[in-house]
């Protein structure tokens, strides 16, 4: 990898747009520490999860990464795509192997929006007969 590669991933409301490019496996989300950020190691493995997938290692790499909106769950997702589109746009032999794992699907499910005259997306106001 000679310059840096941009991707952008998103689920739900979330938005992560991920920079990597060659480096120490230095990885700042927001201005914050990668663990600071993502305190669980069930979210950093699964942002990870495209480095495993190409038998790349993590630490010849350096992440910046840009998040805003939804969750911290759907962020962990959204950053996870971003990631996989950036190696993917890097080396285009990697795409069958990201393709296989699922991790260049973009999940399309949004929240439903409130209807007028329910009390949210589908549920009902209480009915009473009396």
């Amino acid at each position: 990898m000679q310059k840096e590669t941009i991707g952008v991933g998103r689920r739900k409301t979330a938005v992560s747009s991920v920079r990597v490019r060659p480096g120490s496996g230095k990885v700042d989300v927001n201005g914050k520490k990668f663990e600071e950020y993502f305190p669980s190691t069930l979210q950093r493995d699964t942002i990870l999860a495209p480095f495993k997938t190409s038998n790349l290692s993590f630490d010849k790499y350096d992440l910046i990464v840009r998040v805003k909106g939804g969750g911290i769950e759907g962020q962990a997702v959204a950053t996870r795509l971003g990631i996989a589109r950036a190696l993917v746009q890097d080396d285009e032999e990697r795409r069958p192997e990201q393709k296989v794992a699922g991790f260049l699907t973009r999940d399309s499910r949004k929240r439903e929006r409130k209807k007028y005259g329910r009390a949210g997306a589908r549920k009902r106001f209480q009915f009473s007969k009396r």
